[in-house]
């Protein structure tokens, strides 16, 4: 079920260096009329939100307090004591009726919960933030491990893309967003949640835009324009019948049906001054379009597969942020598009093919087509060319994913535990929420077993830890000469709620790059 974006270039071809993607462009491109920041404000607004636990609420919390401005404290009291989850009062400012709104956020969380209850954070802001006119909210919170989960979780809730005709008469408007907390803020992290907003924001208006206007080869002109304004970025793209020249094979059969060409991106961050000794790179899926092939998908199940690229989109989401903030080493980002069209020239149900690994596929389904561009993906990324430390791949990859670890947590599989637990540690504290699944590669590679190649591309029983095995597919074709660590993350279930790209993986790979 994997997303797949395509792109027209022609040729290996290397774009000057350039820079990170102002909000300019990020509102240019879509109809939210909304602007998003994170920041300590004296604006005058129309409504002023907060959201936090009960006793985070409580007149004693002068910082709240000072955060939240004119209204009184005591307007709060039916909320504090337990009457009231969500209260609203109206104050006056001169001749302006200003609404408080006070939720509650609860506190209880189990262990694989994270910091925060960030899915209830983005709940009440979206249920709670009026739809017009320029608001503050204030995040009433515990501690300073539960910001920037919080902060990421308000920035999915105001997704850009819109095509409603209502949408383009909104006035344009300002949502300030103030954290009261223990300590209080630094600037450098108000900076950091306004990077990783707009790159969640941008990510998930790409998940939301359709195929006929994101196609690969629109979606390669996206990415450029995206790090036009960074100048420690180089940007590489393989295309069309390059890619199969070049061994793609994988990425090449899935999208060599459609009208726009596959494309392999390849976004490198060199800073001037290297500090970390690391080489991570970050590996995603981005099938602009899933119809499943000549194994095509029911109608209903075709519906929604738009998304299908959302691995791509967090993998250029969390790269743009990194970029933004100076991350001290080299790092990349390689971005497989493609769409998986039907037509003439579709691959077919037993063709077989050469993926950039060596390895011959026997395709027993054409709807398994992410793990055939991720095993492109992470051959190039293994390669003593780029001479990686750590690889992480990421995709909307199985619905075998939901059943496993569910809607909210995305699975990892990794055959080192110490980078498992890594991975899950910065899913706590992002917000982006992960659990590990079963690695057992001596089980689940019988799956792809052929009689006429190294291997199928679909597994053999669908009940046998299909969302496992198809990690183990991609991880077979890795350079058997890598001895880094690398990981899979499959988010198919938390990429998209309420028929809406999330922006997941944007805050997760960013962690993971901040703490290796």
């Amino acid at each position: 079920m994997p997303l797949v974006f395509r792109a027209c270039l022609t040729t290996y071809s290397r774009a000057s260096p350039l820079i990170s993607a102002s909000s300019a462009y990020l509102f240019r491109r879509a109809m939210s009329a909304t602007t998003l920041r994170f920041g300590a404000t004296s604006e005058p607004v129309s409504a002023v939100v907060a959201i936090g636990e009960r006793s985070l609420l409580a007149s004693s919390n002068a910082s709240l307090w000072k955060a939240f401005g004119s209204v009184a404290p005591e307007n709060n009291e039916v909320l504090v004591e337990g009457k009231a989850d969500v209260l609203t009062s109206y104050t006056k400012s001169g001749d302006n009726r200003i609404q408080h709104t006070f939720a509650h956020l609860s506190k209880e969380r189990s262990r694989n919960m994270g910091k925060i209850r960030s899915d209830l954070v983005h709940d009440l802001v979206a249920a709670q933030t009026p739809k017009e006119g320029d608001v503050k909210i204030v995040l009433a919170l515990e501690n300073q491990e539960q910001v920037l989960a919080a902060g990421c979780a308000v920035a999915r809730a105001f997704p850009l893309y819109s095509k409603k005709s209502s949408a383009a008469k909104l006035k344009s408007r300002t949502v300030h967003v103030e954290i009261a907390v223990p300590g209080g803020v630094e600037e450098k992290t108000y900076t950091k949640l306004n990077n990783l907003a707009d790159s969640i924001r941008l990510a998930s208006r790409l998940m939301d835009t359709p195929c006929g206007e994101l196609h690969v080869t629109k979606y390669v002109e996206e990415i450029k324009e995206a790090v036009a304004n960074l100048p420690t970025v180089k940007m590489e793209v393989i295309t069309g019948e390059e890619l199969k020249k070049n061994g793609y094979g994988g990425l090449y059969g899935v999208g060599k049906a459609a009208e726009h060409p596959p494309a392999l991106v390849v976004l490198t961050h060199t800073p001037k001054i290297v500090t970390i000794k690391s080489r991570p790179v970050i590996v995603g899926k981005g099938i602009v379009y899933d119809t499943g092939g000549l194994s095509l998908k029911t109608s209903g199940g075709m519906v929604g597969m738009k998304d299908d690229m959302g691995g791509s989109a967090a993998c250029l989401g969390a790269f743009i942020t990194a970029a933004k903030e100076n991350y001290g080493g080299v790092f990349t980002a390689v971005l497989c598009l493609a769409e998986n069209a039907i037509g003439p020239k579709a691959q077919r149900p037993d063709d077989i093919i050469i993926l950039k690994s060596g390895k011959s596929v026997e395709i027993n389904n054409t709807d398994a087509e992410g793990r055939l561009v991720l095993g492109d993906g992470v051959a190039y990324a293994s390669s003593s060319e780029v001479n990686a430390t750590h690889i992480i791949d990421i995709a909307t990859l199985t619905g075998a994913q939901l059943i496993t670890t569910g809607k909210k947590h995305a699975a990892v599989l990794s055959r080192d535990e110490d980078f498992e637990r890594h991975i899950l540690d910065a899913g706590q504290r992002s917000g982006d929420w992960c659990f590990p699944i079963l690695y057992a590669p001596e089980l689940l590679k019988k799956e792809f077993d052929s009689k006429v190649a190294d291997m199928k591309n679909s597994v053999a029983d669908r009940m046998n830890a299909q969302s496992s095995a198809a990690g183990h597919f991609v991880e077979d074709h890795l350079n058997s000469e890598y001895t880094g660590k690398w990981a899979h993350v499959d988010m198919a279930g938390p990429s998209g709620k309420d028929q809406r790209g999330t922006g997941f993986g944007v805050a997760l790979l960013f962690s993971v790059l901040e703490s290796i």
